[in-house]
Parts: C-alpha cells; sequence; structure tokens
C-alpha cells in the first residue's frame, strides 16, 4: 500500500491522464476558537478533465474523516477511502468530484497549524503545504504539474484576519454554527492565477495587520504585513527595514528577470511555530515569527532576515510563475533563489557584503553536507516524495547557489540573465524540467552547458584544491625564497571521486610595513585534472600568505600552506577585505574538521583575530566553530586545558570589545555558553542580578535565557529558579527557553524528561521539541549522558512514526550523541547500521549515518590536537 507515499511513475501517470479546470475550496474555522477543538470542515469541489473516458484515477487526501464523495452527481462509498487516496472510476472527458472532510489540524507545522499564544490566549492558524501537505487540508491532486486556479471560501470568527493567494475580499456575516455564540463571517477569495497545490496558502486569526504598497515600473504592488497581537509593537518597530527590503526587492527582480510581478499583491506573514525558515506561497509569504525579534541581535541576525525576505521572493518567478514538473528540480527552485537573494542583496540593498556572509556561513553548511555519507548529487533522482523528505538539505541550497554562482561567472552574468528572461517568457504558469533551462541558458550564452551540468549537478563531493610547490635557495643577500616551481594539486575522495574544472584565482598576500596584510598580486587560472601547473608564479617571492580561490569563484576546500597558516593566525585580522578573510576562515575550519590542524591551534586563530573581524557572519560563525572544537575535537587529556583558555580568552574579548557593539553582544553570548569555571559562573550570576555590568550591554530577555540556560546546565539554576523567570516571560518565547533550560539540568531526572519531549512525545509543539533537542547533548555531562547512546539507536527506528516527517529529523539530527564520541560509542553505531538498520525509515539511517561520521571526524581530529600538544 502507498500510504502517504507518491512515486514519480504515478505522478507522470496520472498527469497524462487528466488536467484540473479549477478548486473551489470551502473551508469552516469557525470553532477554532473552541478548547480542544481538533478539526476543521473542509469541502472540495474539483473540476478536471479526462483523456481517456471509463479510465480511473484517484484523489489526494491525509487524516480527514470523510462524510461525502460525490463524482459527477453519483455518491461514492466513503469506506472506498483508503491509504490517504479516494479511488475515482468510470472518469468521463469532463468531471466534477465533491469532497466533504472534517480535517485534522496540526500542532507540527505541516497542513493547518493551530497556535494560541499564552501570551494573550489569541488563536492563530496557517497553512504549510511544501512538499506534499494540501492534502490534510483538502482533497486535491497532490502533485507539482498538475496546476490549476483555485478559489478558496473561509468561513470563520468574524472578527479574525483571513489571508490567501488572491486579495483579500471585504467578509460577508455567515451563518452561525449550531451552539456558537461567535459572530462568523464568510471571506470570498477571488479565482487565483494558475498555480500548483504546494504553493497555495490561507492564514487566519487575530493576525495585527499592516499595509503598504510598492511603485514600480510595472505598476503598483499591495504589500502586507502580519504578525501575531503579542508582537505587534515589534512588527511596527522593523517595520521601516522590511518594507524598505520588500520594495527594493522588487525593482530588483522586477528589472533582473525583465517582467512584472506574476501575481496580484503581496503579503508576509510572521508565524509562530515555523519549522521552516519561511514558504514562498504565492502572494502569501509565511516567515518564522524570531524574525521580528523582541530582545537585541548581531547584524548577521539581519542580514539573514534579508536574505530569506529576498530569496522567497525570487520564487515568485522561479518555482511560482514556471514550476519545476517533479521534486526532481526541487534543487533548482531552491539553488536558484538562494543564487539570487544573495546577488540581490549585494546588488540593491545595505548590505553589500552579502557574499562575504554567504562564504562565512551559509557555504560552510553546504561543505559540510557534501562531505557527510549521505551526500548526493544536486540533481537527485527524486523516485518518490519519501527520497525528497531524505535530500532537501544543504545541498540543494547552500552548495545548489554555490555552483549556480560558478555558472553566473562562466556564462557571465548579462546572458545568464537573458537566459532567465526568456525562460519566463516561455513557460510563465507552466511546468518545466532542468533541460528547459539549461537551453535558454546555452541559447542566451553561447555555451555548450550539458557537459558543466553532468560535471557539477549530477556528481556528489567536494573536491580540495592544495599548493604544491619547491622553493629555490634564498638569493644571496636578499633572504627571500622563491617559487621555482608551483602547481595547484586537485583530490577526490575515494566514495567521490570527480575531478571537476574550477576557475580559480590565487591571491599573493604580504605584511606591509603599516601592519596590515595586503594582497600584492592576483592570478586567476582554470585548474583542470589533478595537477595545473601555474607558470606565472615560478621566480616569484614566496609570500607571507597565499590563497587559493581567491575571490571564492568556485565550491571547493582550500589549504594552506605552513607559512601561510602561520600568518593567519599571526595576522588574520589584519587583512583588510572581508571576502579574503571569510576564505582563510574557513581554510582553517576545513582543515581542523579533516584533523589537518588541531583544535588547540584553530581555537588560537579565533582568539587572536575574532576581535577585529568586521562580517557580521564571520563573527558569528567562527566563534561557534572553535567552542566545536573545544567540545568534539580537543585531545582528551588537553580539554580542560584548552576550556580553560576559551573560557579565558572569551572573557577578555568581552572586556575589550567597544560598547554596543556586536561584537560585545556576540563574546557576552559566547562566554556564557563555554562557562565552566567558578569565577565564569560568578560572572553568568553577575549579568543576571545587575552587579556585574558592561557599558553597552544590555542583558534583555533574551540574553537572560542565554545566561540562565548555562547556569542550568552547570546545575545552577533547578526547576524552581526556570519557573521564576518564566513568570516574568510568559510568552511562546519564554515557555520554549524554559523548556530549553530544564532539558540542559544535570540530573537523570531532567534528562529523562527531556528525551521524552523530545523523542517520544508527538504533541509537543514542534518548536519547543526543537529547543529541548538543542539544549539535550551539552558537554560536561558526559557521564549523565552514557545511556544516551543505547537510547538513541533504540528510539531512532520510532521516530518518524512517533513524531511525524519533520519533527523526527530535527530530533535525530541534533541530538544525535557526538559529545560522546569514542571507540565505544562508534561501535555500537556501527553495530546499528550493521544489523538493524533493514526495515527501519529512510530518513533515520540517513541521521545515524551522518552523526557516525561526525563521531569518527571528531575522533581523527583528537588525536591531531594530542599530537599537536606533543609536539
Amino acid at each position: 500500500m502507498p500510504g502517504s507515499n507518491l512515486t514519480r511513475d504515478e505522478a507522470t501517470a496520472r498527469a497524462a491522464l487528466i488536467d484540473v479546470t479549477s478548486y473551489t475550496v470551502d473551508l469552516d474555522l469557525t470553532k477554532a476558537e473552541e478548547s480542544g477543538i481538533q478539526t476543521f470542515g473542509s469541502t472540495s469541489t474539483i473540476a478536471f478533465t479526462c483523456r481517456e473516458p471509463g479510465a480511473e484515477t484517484w484523489v489526494d487526501l491525509v487524516d480527514a474523516t470523510v462524510h461525502e464523495i460525490v463524482l459527477n452527481g453519483s455518491p461514492i462509498d466513503r469506506a472506498s477511502y483508503v491509504d490517504s487516496r479516494i479511488p475515482l472510476t468510470g472518469l468521463q472527458a469532463n468531471n466534477t468530484l465533491v469532497v466533504r472532510a472534517d480535517c485534522a489540524y496540526s500542532h507540527t507545522g505541516e497542513g493547518l497549524h493551530h497556535f494560541v499564544d499564552p501570551a494573550d490566549g489569541k488563536v492563530y492558524l496557517y497553512s504549510q503545504f511544501e512538499v506534499p501537505d494540501a492534502r490534510r487540508v483538502f482533497a486535491c491532486f497532490e502533485q507539482p504539474d498538475l496546476k490549476s486556479v483555485f478559489n478558496f471560501n473561509v468561513t470563520a470568527p468574524a472578527h479574525w484576519k483571513v489571508v490567501s493567494n488572491a486579495p483579500t475580499p471585504e467578509p460577508v456575516p455567515a451563518e452561525v454554527s449550531a451552539g456558537s455564540t461567535t459572530d462568523v463571517a464568510l471571506w470570498s477569495f477571488p479565482t487565483t492565477k494558475r498555480m500548483s497545490t504546494y504553493i497555495t496558502a490561507v492564514v487566519a486569526g487575530e493576525y495585527y495587520e499592516l499595509q503598504d504598497t510598492y511603485e514600480g515600473k510595472y505598476g503598483v504592488i499591495p504589500l502586507g504585513h502580519y504578525s501575531r497581537q503579542s508582537l505587534k509593537a515589534e512588527l511596527e518597530r522593523d517595520r521601516e527595514e522590511i518594507v524598505l527590503l520588500t520594495k527594493q526587492g522588487f525593482e530588483f527582480f522586477e528589472e533582473a528577470f525583465g517582467s512584472q510581478y506574476p501575481f496580484e499583491k503581496y503579503d508576509q506573514l510572521y508565524v509562530p511555530e515555523y519549522n521552516m525558515g519561511a514558504m514562498e506561497n504565492a502572494g502569501c509569504v509565511t516567515l518564522r515569527d524570531e524574525y521580528i525579534p523582541r530582545s537585541r541581535q548581531s547584524r548577521s541576525f539581519y542580514e539573514f532576515r534579508a536574505s530569506v525576505i529576498l530569496h522567497e521572493m525570487a520564487h515568485m518567478w522561479f518555482g511560482n510563475l514556471v514550476t519545476m514538473r517533479w521534486w526532481d528540480d526541487l534543487w533548482l527552485n531552491e539553488s536558484f533563489a538562494e543564487w539570487a537573494c544573495y546577488h540581490a542583496e549585494a546588488e540593491a540593498t545595505s548590505y553589500t557584503d552579502a557574499w562575504t556572509g554567504f562564504a562565512n556561513m551559509r557555504k560552510q553548511r553546504g561543505y559540510r553536507a557534501d562531505q557527510l555519507p549521505t551526500t548526493h548529487p544536486i540533481a537527485t533522482d527524486m523516485v518518490d516524495l519519501h527520497a525528497v523528505e531524505v535530500n532537501f538539505d544543504m545541498i540543494t541550497y547552500a552548495k545548489g547557489a554555490a555552483v549556480l554562482k560558478q555558472l553566473v561567472a562562466w556564462v557571465g552574468l548579462e546572458p545568464f540573465l537573458e537566459g532567465l528572461r526568456e525562460y519566463f517568457r516561455d513557460h510563465a504558469y507552466d511546468n518545466t524540467e532542468f533541460i528547459d533551462l539549461l537551453t535558454a541558458l546555452e541559447k542566451a550564452s553561447g555555451r555548450e552547458l550539458s557537459g558543466w551540468a553532468q560535471e557539477w549537478l549530477q556528481t556528489a563531493g567536494v573536491n580540495t584544491i592544495s599548493p604544491v610547490f619547491e622553493l629555490a635557495d634564498p638569493s644571496s643577500g636578499s633572504g627571500t625564497a622563491t617559487y621555482s616551481s608551483f602547481a595547484v594539486k586537485q583530490t577526490a575522495t575515494d566514495e567521490q571521486p570527480t575531478l571537476r574544472r574550477h576557475r580559480i584565482g590565487v591571491g599573493i598576500y604580504n605584511n606591509a610595513a603599516d601592519g596590515r596584510l595586503v594582497r600584492d598580486e592576483y592570478v586567476e587560472v582554470d585548474v583542470v585534472g589533478e595537477v595545473t601547473e601555474i607558470p606565472e608564479l615560478v621566480g616569484k617571492a614566496q609570500p607571507d600568505l597565499l590563497l587559493l580561490n581567491d575571490g571564492d569563484l568556485t565550491f571547493a576546500k582550500v589549504r594552506l600552506d605552513e607559512r601561510s597558516l602561520a600568518t593567519a593566525v599571526a595576522s588574520l585580522g589584519a587583512c583588510d577585505d572581508s571576502l579574503t578573510r571569510a576564505l582563510i576562515w574557513s581554510a582553517a575550519w576545513d582543515m581542523t574538521r579533516d584533523a589537518e590542524l588541531s583544535a588547540t591551534d584553530f581555537v588560537e586563530l579565533v582568539l587572536r583575530n575574532i576581535g577585529a573581524e568586521t562580517d557580521s557572519w564571520g563573527l558569528t560563525a567562527f566563534p561557534g566553530f572553535a567552542a566545536q572544537a573545544v567540545v568534539q575535537y580537543a585531545a582528551p587529556a588537553h580539554k580542560a586545558a584548552l576550556r580553560d583558555r576559551w573560557e579565558r580568552g572569551l572573557r577578555e574579548l568581552l572586556e575589550n570589545a567597544k560598547p554596543g557593539t556586536d561584537h560585545q553582544l556576540t563574546f557576552a553570548r559566547s562566554y556564557a555558553g563555554a562557562a565552566h569555571s567558578d569565577q565564569a559562573v560568578a560572572d553568568l550570576e553577575g549579568l543576571l542580578d545587575g552587579s556585574l555590568t558592561f557599558d553597552g550591554l544590555t542583558v534583555d530577555q533574551d540574553l537572560r535565557w542565554t545566561l540562565l540556560n548555562n547556569l542550568a546546565r552547570l546545575g545552577r539554576a533547578d526547576d524552581a529558579r526556570i519557573d521564576a523567570e518564566l513568570a516574568d516571560d510568559n510568552t511562546i518565547s519564554g515557555k520554549e527557553h524554559a523548556a530549553a533550560a530544564r532539558a540542559a539540568v544535570p540530573t537523570a531526572e531532567a534528562k529523562e524528561r527531556a528525551w521524552e519531549l523530545a523523542m517520544v512525545d508527538g504533541s509537543v509543539p514542534n518548536e519547543t521539541a526543537k529547543q529541548v533537542v538543542l539544549s539535550f547533548m551539552r558537554d560536561g555531562q558526559q557521564d549523565l549522558l552514557a545511556p544516551y547512546v543505547d537510547r538513541y539507536l533504540a528510539d531512532a527506528p520510532l521516530a518518524w512514526e512517533r513524531l511525524g516527517a519533520h519533527r523526527a529529523a530535527i530530533s535525530l539530527e541534533y541530538i544525535f550523541p557526538r559529545v560522546l564520541a569514542s571507540e565505544e560509542a562508534l561501535a555500537k553505531v556501527d553495530a546499528w547500521l550493521a544489523s538493524e538498520a533493514d526495515g527501519v525509515n529512510p530518513g533515520a539511517i540517513r541521521f545515524v549515518r551522518e552523526g557516525r561520521s561526525d563521531m569518527a571526524r571528531a575522533l581523527a581530529a583528537q588525536m591531531k590536537d594530542a599530537a599537536s600538544v606533543v609536539e
């Protein structure tokens, strides 16, 4: 039985048989405010044609109680609804199907999510349908190539806001449900543009609303902005910035893509307990409401928010106007939107160094994903929906965007954009495959791209490029060695052996008299095969630092030679160029993860240079990577000393940071996470009670939770203290922070309770569960956590059934016992993979394999760190 799965072959056959003329979807949300309500009314009326009268197909519907099914005026036995499908037989050339059902509200962010705000008791609903969850809200043909127009009619409490893909109509009074005392109204939305089911949307509740407009070369676009009532002050505060970004995005994309925005209005709704960053519903974008922060955030937060806003806007053209035929090309949707958002940030907003931020954080996640045993080609064979769940990751987003950036460099920006314009013109409101885009780009650029596509899109794994050289004896008197030979060596792993063509820059950097690290020379070359000679560098003096992939033109790991690495540790912060620093940071981190640079040396690199970092993402990312090096990569015999050095170094950075800066806030957060000594504990307590202050550092509510969470980790905050803090912050954020703090408490009882919430109880709200998961495995608690290697392996096969796909993925990824890395733990994981993986959900196997890879990497890094300490 298919269950809720759908294969590509099934979808292809159904699309060959039918076309969908229209949907009319009637939703009854009138009881959503009643305590204990779990369902809503859903009636779907679907008009569709059939190319083979007399044939049969099915319509999709998940977790519903079906009351009536009528096909072409004839009732269908409700008992035929089995396994998330309603079979439809004896089809006519023109058909009308009516399905009346009660569907279930979600608390896991899939389908129609129901949330009650603890701050004021107000109710908020929103839909989330990608990949296949529109069928949890209304009966439909759930696949991207069966596009249609939609008419949504929503009955809801009259005082609510209701938003969908089409412009919001004036509500009219509606009949009150039996037994209800609430005034209700009907919102009859106009017919939408033609679109796929997964980008339809309904958002309803007591949302706070702001309206603006964008006036561009193609006309006026109404702009709506929505949040919970308890966040309205924060939305008002950020309104100017959000509206500016939205207008900048529309102006940039309409010009770049050569076509007007393809829908009638553009609403952005900041919604609670959201699984994803955001979702590109046509004209009705939903975003997690953490993007409207209540406490102070660093510039990297706002830079990332800008990228999310622009990412979803780019989807309006790429994904919504023109949509993939099947999920094989999901990568193209996301990789394109990812590339486009950073391109737009850099060209049209104040975040002109967006590509530096991409290199410092987003690209790092792509590098990591491509080195896991579960790596896959960017263009993956998605045979069914289960495959989509497993392969929707940072290869899809970050690596894909980096490779598209390289493609833009290969064909030229203007030919690339001209190819896009033709693509949008030729396929508006239709479905395509990657070959359609490739054809348009080849025509615009005059380049043959199928070889490039095979090399970069259809193979997996990341290459490593290293400098290989010989030095001539220094000439008498100068004391400077010169290169007698120079080449770039390219390597790949045995598992992913592809060597690719790379266009790279080679930068020559030296320490200047004024103390700066400056680039004296730059060479751009094509690297092909295993070894590429670079004769331009022969005879040149060996610089203080040589940097491969200068300019970040390709997707490859870079190695620093010994002299360059020493220069980086001593004076990375003296380099003026933020992208150069990002590439050096990245190279050092790659070498640390690959056990070529010791954890001790990487931590020293960060402590010496992070205070001078000006890129917001570099400042955010690399203290986090250094903390990981301390926790996972330090040699056991040396870990205590390195932990002390890290804590002291952060305390010094905090003391010396300029008041009110992002540096000060970042170092305060990092210091709290590193605290373990009595003095550090006293500092955290002092920051909480106000007896310790730093000029310019405001200990606001979110920072208070950070401090308290780490005191809980150290056994200095029990349930009573956490409850007292929660009493002063009775919000959903407060509840999530409190749950995380309780999960950090180092007692067997606290861990057992947290494990139940994270891994067993499917009713726990998704964001609450996520915060528990992120706070569970804490360094310094290894003895207490030791039993959870076995617990993890026992519960992993049950996670999908207990928690649902999204929660299971989050829990299994982040609660894997990486802090317990040992040969014994590794052997247990290997035994599980060898003997117990048969029949287990592929997603569970994936996360166990990835955790196993991280554990093995940690053990190798610990050996490197041990050797470096001995040296």
